[in-house]
């Protein structure tokens, strides 16, 4: 089950990342770049901190993924950052939380740690996919993207000590990363600003 998450937030990120490099003009290798950077550098992060080699190092299926998710945006040329995109997005922003502290809690790690591990997972890819892209990133300012996925690997950590089953928890844990982002776009809620 782990794998299979891993995959699939890694082709949404990759696809999300894809499509943001172009509209932004890039080249070919700057798509590619972007689609890398995006999709894997939060589990990887997440491994370094675990001691542990990063998947796609030996693992052929997570960049099968990302050239898959590059060849689609290359084939299907620019479009508009649109719901769907915005979606993807956000589904692949609950499965990388919910992996990420998944794969932290059966290292058999602190409880804080787990959820540490599930937002960093989470949201590094996103992150510096913006400052590559040299957009303002969404994670800084608005959206609440950190605070869904934080208000996720919460719950699934909380879930995990209750002692329910990890996939539910899992499932729980991922819902509520959507919800929270939906409500939060829906409603332009925002993490107070300093003023």
């Amino acid at each position: 089950m782990l794998h299979v998450l891993d995959l699939l937030s890694t082709f949404a990120f990759a696809l999300v990342g894809a499509r943001i490099a172009a509209n932004r003009k890039m080249d070919y290798a700057g798509i590619a770049l972007v689609a890398l950077v995006a999709s894997v550098s939060g589990g990887t992060l997440r491994n370094v901190f675990l001691g542990i080699k990063p998947i796609w190092i030996t693992d052929i299926w997570v960049i099968s993924v990302v050239l898959l998710a590059v060849l689609i945006t290359l084939v299907s040329g620019r479009v508009e950052i649109g719901k769907w995109l915005l979606a993807l997005d956000t589904f692949g922003l609950a499965i990388a939380t919910m992996s990420g502290a998944l794969f932290a809690s059966e290292q058999e790690t602190t409880w804080y740690a787990a959820i540490m591990l599930g937002v960093i997972t989470a949201v590094t890819g996103g992150l510096l996919r913006d400052v590559l892209c040299q957009v303002e990133p969404v994670l800084l300012h608005r959206e609440t993207i950190g605070t869904s996925s934080f208000v996720g690997a919460v719950s699934f950590v909380a879930l995990t000590q209750l002692d329910l089953i990890s996939s539910v928890s899992a499932v729980v844990g991922g819902a509520l990363v959507v919800i929270t982002r939906f409500v939060s776009i829906k409603f332009n809620l925002n993490l107070p600003k300093l003023k």
